[in-house]
């Protein structure tokens, strides 16, 4: 699989199983959130922004997806989103995160969203020797 070969599309309530395990196998790496559990769908629907839900999918498959949510509820702030991005262990290194933020970006300036931010485990790098969120923050627009 190609990320030239990837359907970027917005996140459907019935893509949750896939999502959630794709989010579990970034749980099980420590590198990715400091969450220990993956939440319900109506748990994690209420905490990310609509507008900016996005799956990677390989057919029918889901690989990968990237949502926002919200930093802060005060309005001076919403403008500004928190990034998240998660691809499937097997679909790794193969640029799919980047192709995921890539239009998150697009998308999240479409509604009016002037600035992302991310949370990065920089340490995980140096503990693994493998490649990290921060990697995938390099190469963004």
């Amino acid at each position: 699989m190609a990320a030239s070969e990837i359907e970027i599309r917005s996140m459907e309530p019935h893509d949750w199983v896939e999502v959630r395990r794709i989010y579990l196998e970034g749980i099980a790496t420590g590198n990715a959130t400091f969450e220990t559990e993956a939440p319900s769908w109506k748990k994690w629907e209420s905490t990310h922004s609509p507008h900016s839900r996005l799956t990677a999918c390989d057919g029918v498959k889901v690989v990968g997806w990237a949502a926002l949510s919200a930093v802060s509820a005060r309005h001076v702030y919403a403008g500004v989103a928190e990034v998240s991005v998660y691809v499937a262990e097997t679909a790794r290194g193969k640029g799919l995160g980047r192709l995921l933020l890539s239009s998150l970006i697009d998308f999240s300036e479409q509604q009016g969203i002037w600035t992302l931010q991310a949370g990065i485990f920089a340490l995980a790098r140096w503990v693994t020797g493998g490649e990290t969120s921060s990697s995938l923050n390099d190469g963004a627009k």
